[in-house]
């Protein structure tokens, strides 16, 4: 049985993990290029998952009277995977060349990403 305050902390962290994902939705189809739109959705709705789950893993684990193991997998997998994928669809972004915004700062280091070098291989040209 979940007393008032167990139930309050639930109901914040659901509002809390709801209003990441929003922002992430949001971000998604309103910023410019695709790397701002990779940056948002990455960011905000790991949050709101993460915050969704802990609110599970506090709502189970009242209810079970134990501590709930599959959310805190689910969780952790999140956790690992979210910034793997992220990194790889923005990889593949440079790899294709996809088109940025007007307004990017540092066109010379986005112009560099593309032909594939590296800070150090700009510092030995300049030598």
């Amino acid at each position: 049985m979940m007393g008032p305050i167990t139930e309050f902390i639930v109901s914040a962290v659901l509002i809390i993990g709801a209003g990441f994902m929003l922002i992430g939705s949001i971000g998604l189809a309103k910023l410019p290029d695709f790397f701002t739109r990779l940056h948002a959705p990455t960011k905000a709705s790991t949050l709101g998952v993460g915050c969704i789950l802990v609110a599970s893993i506090i709502y189970f684990s009242v209810q079970k009277g134990e501590l709930s193991l599959i959310e805190m997998l689910i969780t952790l997998f999140l956790l690992i995977t979210a910034p793997i994928s992220a990194h790889m669809l923005a990889k593949a972004g440079l790899h294709y060349k996809a088109k940025l915004a007007e307004h990017t700062q540092n066109p010379q280091l986005t112009e560099r990403a593309y032909q594939h070098q590296g800070p150090e291989q700009d510092s030995d040209e300049k030598q």
